[in-house]
């Protein structure tokens, strides 16, 4: 289907660009959100006649965004969820649970403006794309964690999981200590006397 743009879409276009996407997306996203018009002549011309005011209407949504981004782009949140010892959480953290944590640090998002491709299903600090406008995205960093204290140490680059296997492997690795050669010598004489004593002694009958 070809359809005219109203606003510039990522990897589409950008205002007044007539394009060619598939029906779905067009019905289900660009149409119903107006951020396209069916690409026929009558639109056209609606389009051309209010190309000004669009593309102004525009430029002012984008410097409101812009604004908007300083207090919101580097921003880091903490949320504390139960997870497995393989770092599986036990359910996932949705763009909802990040819109909620960045308004409780004073940064109002909305949850469509969370670029979350699926559900964070794992600990760890991962970085989210906000997009504010079609034009303007910053970036914040949710650092999902068991305890505020393994949140302060991801928050510090360590990296819990691998931090917690290296604890459990060192004892392992130590039961497994192949025997040094002295160790291996003292458990073995006391075997080669025992064998010595248990040999038949020549008498004097048996020389003779």
């Amino acid at each position: 289907m070809e359809v005219i743009l109203l606003e510039r879409v990522e990897k589409l276009g950008g205002i007044g660009d007539v394009v060619n996407v598939k029906t779905g997306f067009a019905r289900n996203y660009l149409l119903p959100n107006k951020k396209a018009l069916r690409a026929n002549e009558s639109n056209r011309k609606v389009f051309e006649a209010n190309r000004a005011k669009i593309e102004a209407d525009n430029a002012e949504r984008r410097t409101d965004a812009e604004k908007a981004a300083k207090g919101v782009d580097g921003k880091t949140v903490k949320l504390i969820r139960q997870a497995s010892n393989t770092g599986q959480l036990y359910g996932s953290v949705s763009a909802r649970d990040i819109v909620e944590a960045l308004d409780g640090e004073g940064a109002k998002v909305t949850k469509s403006q969370v670029v979350l491709d699926r559900p964070i299903k794992n600990i760890g600090v991962h970085e989210v794309k906000v997009a504010l406008h079609p034009e303007v995205a910053v970036t914040v960093k949710v650092n999902v964690a068991r305890s505020p204290e393994e949140a302060d140490l991801q928050a510090q680059g360590v990296d819990v999981l691998a931090q917690m296997f290296e604890e459990e492997a060192a004892p392992a690795a130590g039961e497994l200590a192949p025997e040094s050669p002295a160790t291996a010598e003292t458990e073995d004489a006391p075997a080669e006397a025992e064998a010595e004593a248990s040999e038949p002694t020549e008498t004097a009958e048996d020389e003779q």
